[in-house]
């Protein structure tokens, strides 16, 4: 019998419905107590005992990986994101990391897009002047009126650009990959230098993955290059901006806004100065959110897990039929 470390939190409230399904596969589950992530001592407390692993953002350092080595097989990412996965590592070793690519486009996509209308409508801040007896109306603009620069032209940057075009925005792109010209083409997207982006963009919305070349993308040196008063949109990751360098910039007034759904520290710190600043908008990691998308990733992901402990998948779908959400 194999066993299984679970400890992805989107999955651990639905060990009801899935605990029966990898138990008629023959697995032995661990439910590791997580708090958003497991770190690297949490996660070395459990080396030796598991042959494979449904997780969330754990910290699988090479120090884990290879204290976990050689029982360890398959390490099933719930979601799309690998960077907290020593990748090079894992595959030195030959443990399989399977993950869900382009999982969660939509909701993130349109996470953004709602992010930019409360900004742009002044929507939260009419609504908190309101509730406290104040009838002041507060200037707002269009996104007609604003230009979105996106960091990051790939699946979740790409989706955000589609939509901003509806509304009307001036439309720039940056990457370090070469962008497909017919999507530039057909959208009316110019590509740009971060530079020329930043010193242009009313929004900036950062949507790349976390690499070497993305860690503390924006800092303090490229905020200086922001347009005055432009916001900041964040639901990448949170190391792609150095945290204290933005709230620098947002304590100073060079961003005049942003609205973070991810941050260096998950969970943010209780202390965190972005919790007390009015023109900052802050989400729990949850721009992901959506029922539809999350079930996808259940499923692929329980898939992903049996095929690196070379069990076969059949009877899976009629599993998923049954327990269905």
């Amino acid at each position: 019998m194999k066993t299984v470390l679970i400890s992805a939190p989107y999955i651990l409230p639905e060990m009801e419905r899935f605990g029966p399904v990898l138990s008629s596969f023959d697995l032995e589950l661990i439910v590791a107590d997580v708090n958003e992530r497991l770190s690297e001592e949490e996660l070395l407390a459990y080396a030796g005992q598991f042959d494979g692993t449904i997780c969330g953002d754990d910290r699988y350092t090479r120090r884990v990986i290879e204290a976990c080595a050689p029982r360890l097989r398959v390490i099933s990412k719930w979601g799309t994101g690998i960077d907290s996965i020593d990748q090079t590592a894992a595959a030195n070793i030959g443990i399989l990391v399977g993950n869900t690519p382009n999982a969660f486009t939509v909701p993130v996509a349109e996470s953004v897009i709602g992010y930019m209308l409360a900004f742009a409508r002044q929507i939260p801040w009419l609504d908190e002047q309101m509730k406290a007896g104040q009838w002041d109306k507060i200037n707002g603009k269009t996104l007609s009126e604003c230009t979105l620069g996106v960091v990051g032209v790939g699946n979740v940057g790409k989706a955000v650009l589609r939509r901003a075009r509806a509304f009307g925005m001036k439309l720039l792109g940056n990457d370090i990959v070469d962008i497909a010209p017919d999507f530039l083409l057909e959208n009316g997207v110019t590509m740009t230098s971060l530079e020329d982006l930043l010193s242009q963009s009313d929004f900036i919305s950062l949507n790349c993955t976390l690499n070497p070349t993305s860690h503390h993308l924006i800092n303090a040196e490229r905020l200086a290059q922001c347009k005055q008063g432009s916001v900041l949109v964040n639901t990448a990751r949170g190391p792609v901006m150095d945290q204290p360098a933005v709230i620098d910039a947002l304590q100073r007034g060079v961003l005049g806004g942003a609205a973070l759904d991810v941050f260096e520290d998950e969970p943010l710190p209780d202390g965190s100065p972005l919790r007390g600043m009015s023109n900052v908008l802050l989400a729990p990691h949850n721009s992901n959110s959506s029922p539809r998308f999350w079930e996808r990733v259940h499923w692929n992901t329980i898939r992903n897990l049996l095929i690196g402990l070379n069990i076969p998948t059949d009877g899976l779908e009629e599993h998923k039929a049954r327990y269905a959400a």
